[in-house]
């Protein structure tokens, strides 16, 4: 069997992986870089920058049909599966910087060399991908993850989607069932619903979005039970079966009552875990527990030379999270003296209209750990140019310390995406809430109410 080196190898070419193999580019290493499936992994032939895509898309139909509030009539604004499919591809090959063949040019350019096949460790150096073996000095696992698929009686024989699927739909369903309602079951409700689907979302907790601020939840959730969206939670799902007409649910509600759900389709939004059974990690001795590949602080595994990084070691699924890792892992790997991994202020988004944007601690969180706290407020309907906008749902909430340090800050409305950024800014550089209270802003911005936000503040509830 022919044996290839490489200084340094790459599982997995997603935002962990391929950041980590250009950053090893750059200092001259020869890369090689396995991908089972496409460059640019989950998130980016199906995750954050397709998903994103059609978000957006949905959001430009809405606001058609909304226009009439503004005086303008748009007769229609019929959905064109197909082309709405073609542009998400265009979206997408821009993104990786062209076609396949052509990134995988610029790759090789750089001293990287992708492999494509399903790698499995043969002992702690070597690797075998596709009937051939590969080996090298070090080694960064960041092989990604895959939907977990809940255990509900007769769903696998159901048949299911997962937002892999939904990149290569040939048509949208009629109606659709979405069990989980995280962040991806969120943004998929409503954009399916936006491109005229009718729309069931089931969650087994009592509340959606369990992670985020309670009270911006409970404003989320009115705007897409507005937008047409059924929202089921605190359910149990019992049994998938098929129908003449499609697909059926039975599953039990919050009043124990046994229901029944009929949809066209059913899409998972039930979690992610790690893709590690097939890299046999057992052979080189690569410790993992609970599904997760053990690292140290400096993202070292149990063995020294192999590092991991992104979904593989669990924790925040975030792609900037991912790609931070993998640079960082890079780094340590090619060094005599390795660095701390450590993200201690990481924003996220549920990418909705309107947005639902974090960082740090919520109220829940804070009166757990018993920290006192103020709440700084400002609703969107007292900004200016929300109201010239007419988008004045939601607000800006900021929880500050008694140092007057913010500890938190959560944002519903629009732009919360860009919008929490500046706060983000102030919190890794620790600036106080004097700081924004004291920053002019240009008149009229929706950034103005961050400034507002850092001014107006009351006590936590304790």
């Amino acid at each position: 069997m022919t044996l290839t080196r490489y200084d340094l190898m790459v599982i997995g070419a997603g935002a962990a992986g391929s950041s980590a193999a250009n950053e090893a580019a750059t200092h001259g290493m020869r890369v090689g870089l396995i991908e089972r499936d496409k460059l640019g992994g989950t998130y980016l032939n199906y995750g954050c920058d397709p998903t994103k895509a059609l978000l957006h898309i949905a959001s430009i139909r809405h606001q058609a049909q909304q226009a009439t509030i503004y005086g303008i009539q748009i007769p229609s604004a019929d959905v064109d599966w197909p082309g709405i499919q073609r542009y998400v591809q265009c979206v997408i090959e821009q993104v990786r910087g062209g076609t396949p063949i052509q990134a995988r040019e610029k790759l090789r350019q750089r001293g990287i060399e992708v492999i494509e096949g399903e790698a499995e460790f043969i002992s702690e150096h070597e690797m075998g991908i596709g009937g051939r073996l590969y080996e090298a000095a070090r080694i960064i696992i960041t092989a990604g993850s895959h939907t977990i698929t809940p255990p509900i009686r007769g769903l696998d024989h159901t048949g299911f989607l997962t937002n892999v699927d939904v990149m290569k739909l040939p048509q949208l369903p009629h109606s659709l069932a979405i069990i989980g309602g995280g962040p991806l079951g969120v943004e998929f409700a409503q954009m399916f619903r936006r491109f005229g689907v009718e729309v069931t979302l089931l969650e087994s907790k009592p509340t959606l979005l369990e992670h985020e601020d309670s009270e911006l939840v409970k404003l989320l959730e009115q705007v897409l039970r507005q937008e047409g969206i059924q929202i089921e939670t605190g359910v149990t799902l019992q049994q998938a079966e098929l129908t003449p007409q499609g697909k059926r649910l039975r599953f039990q509600d919050t009043s124990r009552r046994q229901r029944e759900l009929d949809v066209t389709d059913i899409l998972l939004a039930t979690g992610r875990e790690p893709n590690l059974a097939p890299l046999h990690l057992e052979a080189a001795d690569v410790r993992s527990d609970n599904n997760r590949i053990l690292v140290d602080a400096t993202l070292r595994t149990s063995v020294p030379h192999i590092w991991a990084a992104g979904d593989v070691i669990g924790g925040m699924r975030l792609t900037h999270v991912a790609s931070a890792q993998g640079k960082a892992a890079a780094r340590n790997a090619l060094s005599h003296h390795p660095q701390n991994f450590n993200l201690q202020v990481v924003p996220w988004v549920i990418f909705t209209d309107p947005p639902l944007a974090h960082v740090g601690s919520t109220e829940e969180q804070l009166r757990a750990s018993g920290i006192p706290y103020r709440v700084g407020r400002t609703p969107f309907k007292e900004n200016a140019r929300a109201i010239v906008n007419g988008r004045t749902t939601g607000l800006i909430k900021l929880l500050i310390d008694e140092q007057n340090q913010v500890l938190g800050a959560h944002i519903l409305g629009d732009r919360a995406d860009d919008l929490i950024t500046p706060i983000v800014l102030a919190m890794r550089n620790n600036l106080g809430v004097e700081q924004l209270a004291s920053t002019t802003i240009q008149y009229p911005t929706l950034s103005e109410s961050v400034r507002w936000a850092s001014v107006r503040t009351t006590p936590g509830k304790g």
